[in-house]
């Protein structure tokens, strides 16, 4: 049962204490997600993201850090921003790409070192730009000279520091860093979300509640089984004869993910498709034709139809290209060739590298419009039930990564077990 799974996972002094530590973790960044910078209009601040929804999403990333202005308000996005334009130079450049694909542990370490060296300019850049708009905004008082580089700087560091907790839980804790931080600041807002419901204190909206509760069941279930979802390919390996031995011979199989691509698509397309919104926004206030075109192209792209129809085409297209720039037919084709392993019925080479390429077509259409419909399925939801709070259970970013990281923790808790358990005998 699973609570004597959870027993188990307490009596084993080494997980308990990874788990603690885990905590320990989690309260550090809570705690600094809570110190704001100096001289922020609670007001303005509120209006600001009540208008531009956008850094919503960014300020769910950083656990709401970003809507109270803090010192880690830049969360991890500028690390994750490095490593995603360091995977899409790998395209361009070549030696770049054997280093992150052919050149194993080591080559990824390096590549790893890139990224973390690239956070702080980026860091430093996206810091500058956020606090210049909060400043026009009127959120936070005008910083010029030593207090804006001494704001800057703070919150340079505070991006960085939560790029090395994440290191530190994947080096001492159970499971990725990086992931369980931005886990913990998606559900940080849980008990803020259950006092609002609680406060409204209306009978009525109990239909609504469970209607609610049994659709974010459904999703749940749906993107717990498109996420562990494979296609599995058959691969045989041919006999090699050194000497006296007989190597190879055996069957397994290639596993290509449903929805390989994650959540980048969700990210990459709420980000193109609310910058043209955000950007007839500031334009709006100008005079003569700009102007008012500008406030025609604002309210267009607020129309929820328009919104979803757009959102879920560039999930679509997003899934599609991230993938391709990640997954590389050919490679594997080769890799396969190399290893003396073949597709049985298909020839090894070009062949192959056609033959997974028609395959992974086919999957990734199920997992591009389950993308779709995943990112658009909060707007239908809330539509329906009128349930503004706990979002991130009924879909989008959020929701795929909870999923995403709960499923990974449990895997690694699940082979801490097993290893302890072969190990009693």
């Amino acid at each position: 049962m699973w609570y004597q799974k959870i027993i188990q996972i307490f009596k084993l002094p080494d997980l308990r204490n990874k788990i603690i530590f885990v905590l320990f973790i989690f309260a550090i960044f809570r705690l600094m997600a809570k110190i704001p910078v100096p001289a922020v209009n609670s007001e303005n601040l509120q209006k600001f993201f009540n208008q531009f929804q956008i850094f919503g999403l960014y300020s769910i990333f950083s656990g709401g850090a970003l809507e109270k202005i803090s010192i880690v308000m830049l969360g991890l996005g500028p690390y994750i921003t490095a490593t995603i334009i360091l995977q899409l130079l790998t395209m361009i450049f070549p030696s770049l790409e054997r280093l992150y694909k052919e050149e194993g542990e080591m080559g990824r370490q390096k590549f790893n070192q890139y990224a973390r060296i690239a956070t702080v300019p980026l860091a430093a850049l996206q810091g500058w730009a956020m606090l210049s708009l909060f400043a026009k905004q009127g959120v936070i008082s005008n910083l010029s000279g030593l207090n804006l580089i001494a704001t800057i700087s703070t919150v340079t560091a505070g991006s960085i520091f939560l790029m090395w907790l994440g290191e530190l839980i994947s080096e001492k804790g159970i499971g990725n860093g990086v992931s369980l931080l931005i886990f913990a600041g998606i559900v940080a807002d849980i008990p803020t979300n259950i006092g609002q419901e609680l406060s409204k204190n209306d009978p009525s909206l109990i239909p609504s509640y469970l209607l609610f509760l049994l659709m974010a069941l459904i999703i749940i279930t749906g993107v717990v089984f498109v996420t562990e979802a494979r296609r599995n390919i058959p691969v045989s390996y041919a006999k090699r004869v050194r000497g006296m031995r007989v190597y190879g011979g055996v069957s397994t199989y290639l596993p290509l993910n449903v929805n390989p691509a994650g959540v980048i698509p969700i990210i990459f397309a709420l980000s193109i498709l609310l910058f043209p919104g955000m950007i007839a926004t500031f334009l709006s206030g100008v005079g003569g034709g700009i102007g008012e075109f500008a406030k025609n192209a604002a309210h267009f792209f607020q129309d929820p139809l328009v919104h979803a129809i757009f959102y879920f085409i560039l999930v679509i297209l997003f899934t599609y290209f991230y993938t391709m720039v990640t997954f590389d037919p050919k490679a594997i084709s080769q890799n396969l060739q190399k290893m003396g392993g073949f597709v049985p019925g298909i020839r090894p080479g070009e062949s192959t590298a056609n033959f997974l390429k028609f395959i992974l077509n086919r999957v990734l259409l199920i997992g591009a419009v389950f993308l779709g419909t995943v990112a658009i399925s909060p707007s239908i939801v809330q539509g329906l039930t009128h349930i503004q709070s706990f979002r991130f259970l009924v879909g989008g970013t959020s929701l795929l990564i909870v999923v995403s990281v709960v499923l990974e923790t449990m895997r690694q808790i699940n082979a801490q077990l097993e290893m302890r358990e072969y190990e009693t005998f």
